[in-house]
């Protein structure tokens, strides 16, 4: 019997996500399944993976042929590296020991890259927010320079009006009082 790593699809329209299952090859893609044996959403950011590493590595090494997508997911997850490290245990280039501190030390590789991935991201996202800070205030106080520019216009017009009005009071007052 052939069978296949694939996706079976859930969720509502235009938020899907999937259950990575073993399936025989001519069922359909929501149809019966062997074994479930992870889960996939694409809709977060970075999609939320959930897989049984050991199951998966099993059906891998006993045949099953996983869909492009899948196989991307299982070499993202490790699957087909920790398959690659025990082809050679099999052909006698190391022992099992070696395999396990080879998988972890690749393990850590690829965490602390992707860390690297997110701290680089963070910080670019904190400087885009830092700049778009500088421009606010930039223009923040180039409107307050404008208002105050206003004001003083305002508060000198003012002033020049009671000017005007201060001699004028003056003289109707004299010959008033003459």
């Amino acid at each position: 019997m052939a069978t296949r790593i694939r996706l079976q699809r859930h969720g509502r329209k235009n938020y899907a996500f999937y259950s990575i299952v073993i399936a025989h090859s001519q069922a359909p893609r929501d149809g019966r399944f062997i074994e479930k044996i992870g889960t996939y959403n694409p809709n977060t950011n970075p999609a939320t993976i959930d897989l049984n590493f050991e199951r998966a590595l099993h059906w891998v090494l006993v045949g099953a042929q996983p869909t492009d997508t899948v196989h991307s997911i299982l070499s993202k997850e490790g699957v087909y590296m920790k398959k690659h490290l025990l082809g050679g245990v099999k052909k006698g280039a190391f022992d099992e020991a070696a395999v396990e501190t080879k998988f972890e030390a690749w393990k850590k590789e690829k965490e602390a890259k992707a860390q690297k991935a997110a701290d680089k991201e963070a910080a670019s996202k904190a400087a885009e927010k830092k700049a778009r800070l500088d421009a606010e205030k930039k223009a923040n106080e180039a409107l307050a320079a404008k208002i105050a520019e206003k004001k003083a216009a305002a508060a000198a017009a003012q002033a020049e009006a009671a000017a005007e009005e201060a001699p004028a009071e003056e003289a109707t007052e004299a010959p008033a009082e003459a």
